[in-house]
């Protein structure tokens, strides 16, 4: 199937931008596409697949190539995520948690030492890693999180439960944040890495979901975990002011996800209402369907400028809280839209899983939720537009 929307809108893109493009499609086409319906029946995570892509530089994208990685913008980043969830959302879920919350959480905030010792081996994919923020009973209400981390000499006791953690079970590393502090401080939280094996560091129930399904979704148990100070990201007390800005580059992430999504589900909507007639011609001659494509064309258009303006703006080093938010918000939104409409064109056949339809439809779902809900990122945006909204007028971020 021809590629749609391979441009980067109002951003030209290099000979190399397009290289990395079209080897992550034909990649996705080849190795995810044949498989991606048996992964999702089975709730099969596929470790191999990863050790793959990271073989291909896909699991270290934005890691410096000091560090084994590939070095890359987040130009490219988008166009790796958003090219794999074209083909499946979960695989690309998983590959997005993978680069932009564990990995890069220790870019951002490891020491030499730390970045030297964990993120060659998440690079090449020789790990898989894991982040570690949300808990059942504090889903965007971090502060309150009941997991401690209690300082012992040169170690850490660590106990608590953390929720809806992609690779939570078969990740080989996590960063995992608990609470050093008072309650619900934001100078309360620390950051750590574990590393799989750690005694007392395990894993609790997989969670059947409803889309996604090819990404692992598990709880992490923590019980009288001893960690070596060395672990510690930062300083004490930092690591939810550091949650917060790799949480601004994991928007990008879903929004990138999200844009993957549409534009899986607008092409499949599109290839099928040419070749499904009814009353003689294709369905797509009808301005009832037309009209509907017409739409999603333009929700994904718009939705392509806003998560590569926020890319733009985090190549710069600029703060991209706004417009992760606003890519984050109106990319998943857009998902979900499109998505719907997927099904509807499709009809009775977008019902059943003989189609494509349904599984974007049941994926999409996630990006509203996943790294804030869409209410948390109105609450986000609103808040940066009451701040400061004259730098949207020069240009500048907030």
């Amino acid at each position: 199937m021809d590629e749609v929307f391979t441009n980067i809108p109002d951003f030209e893109m290099t000979e190399d931008q397009r290289m990395v493009q079209q080897m992550v499609n034909d990649f996705a086409e080849k190795h995810i596409r044949p498989h991606m319906m048996e992964w999702d029946e089975q709730q099969f995570f596929p470790v191999d697949l990863f050790k793959e892509m990271g073989g291909m530089g896909l699991m270290g994208v934005l890691i410096p190539q000091s560090y084994g990685g590939s070095g890359l913008g987040y130009h490219e980043y988008v166009s790796v995520i958003s090219g794999v969830a074209r083909v499946c959302g979960g695989i690309g879920l998983s590959l997005a948690a993978h680069n932009s919350l564990c990995s890069g959480h220790i870019l951002l905030f490891g020491d030499e030492a730390q970045k030297n010792k964990w993120l060659p081996r998440l690079a090449t994919g020789e790990w898989i890693g894991a982040w570690a923020l949300t808990e059942a009973g504090t889903g965007s209400d971090a502060l309150n999180m009941s997991t401690t981390a209690v300082r012992q000499g040169d170690q850490y006791l660590i106990n608590g439960t953390k929720n809806w953690i992609t690779h939570g079970k078969s990740g080989d590393l996590a960063v995992v944040m608990a609470r050093t502090g008072e309650r619900g401080k934001s100078n309360g939280i620390s950051a750590f890495v574990i590393e799989k094996g750690t005694p007392g560091f395990g894993h609790g129930k997989k969670e059947n979901k409803l889309g996604m399904r090819a990404s692992e979704t598990a709880e992490l148990i923590l019980d009288n975990c001893l960690v070596p100070a060395e672990n510690l990201l930062g300083k004490e007390g930092d690591g939810f002011r550091q949650a917060m800005k790799v949480l601004d580059g994991g928007r990008i992430s879903i929004a990138a996800l999200s844009l993957g999504i549409a534009r899986g589900a607008f092409e499949a909507a599109l290839k099928y209402s040419k070749e499904r007639h009814q009353f003689g011609k294709p369905i797509s001659d009808f301005q009832a369907i037309s009209f509907k494509l017409a739409d999603m064309a333009t929700s994904i258009e718009a939705a392509a400028l806003l998560v590569h303006q926020a890319a733009d703006i985090k190549n710069r080093g600029e703060q991209v809280t706004r417009q992760a938010a606003m890519a984050k918000y109106f990319a998943s939104e857009v998902a979900v839209k499109v998505a719907t409409e997927a099904v509807q064109i499709f009809g009775g056949y977008g019902y059943t899983k003989d189609y494509p339809a349904e599984k974007y439809y049941r994926d999409a779902k996630l990006c509203t939720i996943g790294e804030g809900t869409s209410e948390i990122q109105k609450i986000v945006i609103a808040r940066e537009v009451l701040s400061g909204y004259p730098g949207q007028q020069t240009g500048k971020a907030i």
